[in-house]
């Protein structure tokens, strides 16, 4: 411990609270508030990598055809599990951006020094061997590489995110309205296969780094897994990342009409 640190806080504490410099003294109300904005936003966040999860599976449904597809859609919206999904689901994507974005660099100058960071960061094992990722000695500096790329894709997803729920949202209710299915593979599949299929591949890959990583840090954050140990769970991350990212390359694959569906016969009577 910082023996600087230590004194002054010793300093602190036989200094009458009345009489302390402003430095010194906590205000309880903004406290009380920071704590409330980090329950919100590690809550939300839980929530929206748990539902992307879910949707995973269900867009996943693609992979036995359109009929399965259509099935799956047709049983949400016919029994009004979607529409409201949707709108917990955007109210709790808007709750996570604005309590997550307090964190994000404000100034262009700010950004730059998180970009010179994270590129020092990823060049610091060329300048010492020895230190591999795998080392503990590099653990914190991992942590700060994993909270800037969350950070990274984070701003992308609320660019592409929104565009997505507001689309998603809008056929849904406008079929509610209409007495249709919002969502159809055949819809889906021409807006993937007509060019859409770039902004999703994206989506996809910021999405499955965004959620892993933020899982992981939450886990670290309020206790869970704690036995397990830092490594372990940084194991646990990196194989939730590339399971959800490799199933949903293949589910993007035949919503674009690359590969055909490869379950599809398991529909067929």
């Amino acid at each position: 411990m910082n023996t600087n640190t230590t004194t002054t806080s010793l300093r602190a504490k036989s200094v009458p609270r009345g009489e302390r410099p402003a430095a010194y003294v906590v205000d309880p109300a903004a406290a009380r508030r920071q704590v409330w904005l980090e329950l919100a936003s590690g809550g939300t966040g839980l929530i929206l990598a748990l539902f992307m999860w879910g949707h995973m599976f269900l867009v996943g449904s693609i992979l036995t055809g359109e009929a399965g597809f259509n099935w799956v859609a047709h049983m949400l919206e016919e029994y009004f599990i979607a529409q409201p999904t949707v709108a917990f689901i955007l109210l709790a994507f808007i709750i996570h951006a604005i309590t997550a974005g307090r964190k994000v660099p404000a100034q262009l100058k700010e950004r730059k020094v998180m970009r010179d960071l994270g590129r020092d960061l990823n060049a610091f094992g060329k300048g010492f061997p020895g230190m591999a990722r795998g080392d503990a000695r590099f653990q914190p500096h991992l942590e700060s590489i994993l909270w800037i790329w969350q950070l990274r894709t984070g701003l992308i997803i609320i660019i592409l995110g929104s565009f997505h729920l507001l689309l998603i949202g809008a056929d849904v209710f406008r079929a509610t309205m209409e007495g249709g299915l919002g969502i159809e593979a055949v819809r889906s599949m021409d807006r993937v296969g007509g060019g859409l299929w770039m902004v999703y591949a994206i989506l996809l890959i910021c999405v499955e780094f965004h959620a892993s990583i933020g899982l992981y840090r939450l886990a670290i954050k309020w206790g869970f897994g704690a036995r397990l140990g830092r490594h372990t769970l940084h194991r646990i991350e990196q194989v939730l990342l590339w399971l959800f990212l490799g199933l949903g390359v293949v589910v993007l694959a035949v919503l674009a009409g690359w590969l055909p569906a490869p379950l599809e016969f398991l529909l067929k009577g």
